[in-house]
């Protein structure tokens, strides 16, 4: 085998979220995952973020995996054990906060008194039956807190919600504070606005000139996220004499 461990090929390997942690016991680094479902390939890169982020950082590594589901909250606590059977060369263990162990905050008064056990409230229980009245009491308790520390509260939150509405919903409730916009998840919130408004203008256009707009078409231009492509079929839609025409060239 060949002794070189210098990795030829370039991989793509991104942990959700990154933390540094000053403590009284000392400087950790906080590796969050958000685990949705049961990934054995995920799993098997665990091991590799905590040593690579030791090796650069020569910091303690935490991993910590967060969940909404009982049963991937059992899987992801499974140990990882590398090496001969009772001599592990390498073992991890994931703090894994789930559904089971982390308690339901629906009260505002109790949100504030631990913001951050309210948002870990918010990310464990995001598609269980208290989902919705967990939100607004963290959303109260946010305000009062320093304008970083609510501003990384809320991307995490808004990072385990994998239902579209609630998420939704959910930034909804934050844009009405202003911290909200200094995170780069609003800048996202604006982009996406934007890019929405751009295609709506070019289907309405085509819808004006009575240009029928097949449903292919109309996925193509509502799914587009590249601006400077949906100005250009603007252009085109003043002219077009299908939607077809659109496409033309591109």
């Amino acid at each position: 085998m060949n002794v070189d461990l210098t990795e030829i090929e370039p991989v793509e390997r991104r942990v959700d979220t990154l933390l540094r942690a000053d403590t009284d016991e000392g400087a950790y680094l906080l590796v969050v995952e958000s685990q949705r479902k049961p990934d054995d390939r995920k799993r098997g890169s665990w091991p590799y973020y905590l040593s690579y982020l030791y090796e650069k950082y020569r910091c303690e590594p935490v991993l910590i995996v967060t969940t909404q589901n009982s049963a991937t909250a059992r899987w992801a606590a499974q140990p990882i054990r590398l090496g001969l059977p009772g001599h592990h060369s390498l073992s991890v263990r994931p703090l894994v906060l789930g559904p089971d162990n982390v308690p339901v905050i629906v009260d505002e008064w109790e949100a504030e008194r631990d913001v951050s056990l309210a948002v870990l409230s918010a990310m464990t229980h995001g598609r269980g039956p208290h989902a919705a009245a967990i939100r607004e009491p963290l959303a109260a308790a946010l305000r009062t807190v320093d304008a970083d520390s609510a501003a990384a509260f809320v991307q995490f939150v808004d990072s385990c919600l994998a239902d579209p509405q609630a998420q939704q919903i959910w930034r909804d409730l934050m844009t009405a504070m202003q911290y909200f916009w200094r995170h780069p998840l609003a800048q996202q919130v604006r982009e996406e606005g934007i890019e929405q408004e751009r295609a709506a203008k070019v289907l309405k256009l085509l819808d004006m000139r009575g240009i029928p707009i097949p449903a292919s078409a109309r996925e193509r231009v509502e799914s587009c996220s590249d601006l400077d492509q949906l100005d250009t079929w603007f252009e085109r839609a003043l002219h077009a004499e299908n939607a077809e025409d659109l496409f033309v060239d591109d």
